[in-house]
């Protein structure tokens, strides 16, 4: 107990631990992203000082000195477009092309207003020009970093709950697997019991009717018990005939069952060979036929009909039910889910795990109508 707490302990403090160390990330790179902003507009500053005492100066080519011409001539990434007071437009860093159609240049200015406050190049109280200046390349990259680490936070807190998830499940799965297996051992011995009075009442005359519908429960125990033994272990798949395996499982099923219910069974006149488990697949066709009879509540038509392709066999098994919705044809194999006031809900998520996981092969609603009926499918690989 004190194991299992002391490592989900530190299992959350890892949890928390990362979520802290990326948000700092996140926070970092805000505020670098920021910086470096101010920045940018620093040096665009500095651009339209350089601007403005290249144009207040009377004589360009005697009086300016060399650092305007420099500073004017270094900003090689950040686009920009100038405004004069008598509405001249100058541009930098735009394309030659597009720069040619006016209304690309306004649209571009306004685009300017909105990632950054225009700069105003004054002299004497006066605006000469306007500088409308948008985000360099590097910050373009960079403001969508953010959104980037917030992605990889969404995608860290799935991986974390689905792995959390997990490790419950398989927790789980544990102890039902450990349950499973101790009830098998425990239903072992009056079950051996059993087989001994059998004999016992052999000998004393009773008739032997009687004693053939015992022996016919004591196996049937015996199959529960083998049935509760394999779970949580890989089951052996034997070449078996899956016609008579299933006549057989459908048999029993309808000697034990209500006379209001109509059984049908329809199966081919020769052998369909398959890769099978006996005992699981037995519990798979019996956990269908009985979800059949619940969906009647005891009363009307059951068929199980078997057909077959070149490559498969099929297994339909149709009830005159209550039907189900379109939207409980994928929620019905889900562990848990049941339409019944009694039950676990975990009969045809077993039929699911024991068709799909351990044969390979599939089960699904083939249609179903509400007031109607339903019917379910197997379908399993042929061996050729």
């Amino acid at each position: 107990m004190n194991l299992t707490l002391n490592r989900n302990i530190f299992r959350w403090i890892i949890i928390l631990s990362s979520f802290i160390i990326i948000s700092l990330i996140l926070w970092n790179t805000y505020v670098f992203f920021q910086n470096f902003k101010a920045e940018e507009r620093n040096k665009m500053k500095n651009w339209s000082s350089a601007q403005k005492e290249a144009r207040t100066t009377d004589n360009l080519s005697e009086n300016i000195s060399d650092l305007p011409l420099q500073i004017l001539s270094s900003n090689k990434t950040t686009p920009m477009i100038t405004v004069s007071k008598e509405g001249d437009i100058d541009h930098k860093n735009i394309d030659e092309e597009k720069a040619k159609d006016p209304d690309y240049i306004n649209t571009l200015i306004n685009k300017f207003k909105t990632e950054n406050k225009p700069i105003e190049v004054r002299f004497d109280g006066e605006v000469l020009t306007t500088l409308y200046y948008g985000n360099s390349p590097l910050i373009n990259k960079l403001k969508y970093y953010p959104l980037a680490l917030i992605l990889i936070i969404v995608l860290f807190g799935s991986v974390v709950y689905f792995f959390y998830k997990s490790s419950k499940n398989a927790e789980q799965n544990k102890l039902w697997t450990g349950m499973a297996k101790e009830t098998a051992h425990q239903i072992g011995t009056p079950l051996s019991s059993l087989v001994g009075w059998t004999e016992i009442l052999k000998t004393e005359k009773v008739n032997p009717e009687y004693i053939f519908e015992i022996e016919k429960d004591i196996d049937r125990l015996q199959t529960i018990t083998e049935r509760f033994s394999k779970i949580g272990s890989a089951p052996t798949l034997k070449t078996l005939d899956i016609v008579d395996v299933t006549k057989s499982s459908f048999d029993y099923l309808k000697s034990r069952s209500s006379k209001l219910i109509d059984f049908k069974i329809e199966l081919p006149n020769t052998k369909i060979v398959v890769n099978l488990n006996e005992q699981l697949f037995s519990w798979t066709i019996e956990n269908l036929v009985k979800n059949a009879i619940d969906a009647m509540k005891g009363k009307g038509h059951l068929t199980l009909k078997l057909s077959q392709t070149d490559k498969q066999v099929f297994i339909n098994i149709s009830d005159t039910g209550k039907g189900l919705a379109k939207n409980e044809f994928n929620k019905i194999f889900e562990p848990g889910y049941t339409t019944k006031k009694r039950g676990w809900g975990l009969g045809l998520s077993l039929a699911k795990r024991i068709i799909e996981d351990y044969h390979k092969g599939k089960i699904k609603v083939l249609n179903s109508e509400i007031d109607k009926g339903t019917t379910i499918q197997i379908s399993l690989k042929i061996l050729s």
